[in-house]
């Protein structure tokens, strides 16, 4: 079911490769204009939140993988009040389909991978530059960061697009917690004033999504709230919010009651 559902999404805008081209040539802009904002910062600054560039770029790179994966396969969740308003939302709880899967699948957007590969590429470049050290622990730490950030970016889209049943239009509100998130997660965490970083931390964990990993990765000390060690806490943290997210939403689809349409 969720090889048909996503391969026929994905086949019917491979068919246009004119516009997808452009469409992923547009997204790998658009993440090499927000990492040269922090590049212009550190020529003037020699650290970071004590980090130097590469360290940032690992932060960076790291957190733009997990949003573009979590975002093409869950960013369409946080658009629900427009299926909601349109009354399509009725014809997709009426499919055999699970609704969260439906609305997941909605709009699987290609371009979406031009910050998926410019991500990946700045993550795999920037832990040689910055002096990663492999071992057996580091290397499952690499590879599990960026599924667990992606994990845990779906959880907020999810939550997101749930808060929309009590809502009457709450995605720019919504926004502010995904996208919000996405900065939070590709700034090191030890920029934030304490307040800002225990909120992204213990109630937005976007500080657990590419700064903490990066941390233990690095074997760089934390600051106060976010040790070393919370480095190996994001894949724990993602099941919670996916617990959390699952229970908003079935609350959101046994309140809805329809459009009225």
């Amino acid at each position: 079911m969720v090889r048909t559902l996503y391969g026929s999404r994905l086949r019917s805008q491979a068919s246009f490769r004119a516009s997808f081209l452009a469409d992923l040539l547009g997204q790998v802009l658009i993440v090499g204009t927000e990492f040269l904002e922090l590049w212009v910062i550190l020529t003037q600054v020699e650290t970071l939140g004590g980090m130097t560039l590469p360290q940032v770029a690992v932060v960076y790179g790291l957190g733009a993988l997990a949003f573009g994966i979590g975002d093409l396969f869950f960013g369409e969740i946080d658009g629900l009040s427009a299926q909601i308003r349109s009354g399509r939302l009725e014809t997709l709880l009426i499919r055999p389909v699970p609704l969260l899967l439906q609305i997941s699948s909605l709009d699987l957007s290609l371009r979406r991978l031009g910050r998926i590969l410019v991500g990946l590429a700045m993550y795999a470049t920037a832990l040689g530059l910055a002096g990663f050290s492999p071992t057996p622990a580091t290397l499952l730490l690499a590879a599990l960061a960026p599924l667990a950030g992606a994990l845990l970016f779906g959880a907020l889209f999810t939550m997101a697009g749930a808060l929309q049943f009590w809502l009457v239009d709450g995605r720019e509100f919504a926004n502010a917690f995904t996208y919000g998130g996405n900065y939070v997660a590709t700034t090191p965490g030890a920029v934030f004033a304490l307040p800002m970083r225990a909120f992204f931390t213990f109630v937005i964990p976007a500080t657990l999504i590419a700064y903490a990993p990066a941390l233990a990765l690095l074997d760089l000390p934390g600051p106060a709230l976010i040790p070393t060690w919370a480095g190996w806490l994001g894949l724990p943290a993602a099941l919670l919010a996916w617990a959390l997210a699952l229970t908003l939403w079935r609350g959101g689809v046994r309140r809805y009651t329809g459009a009225g349409g």
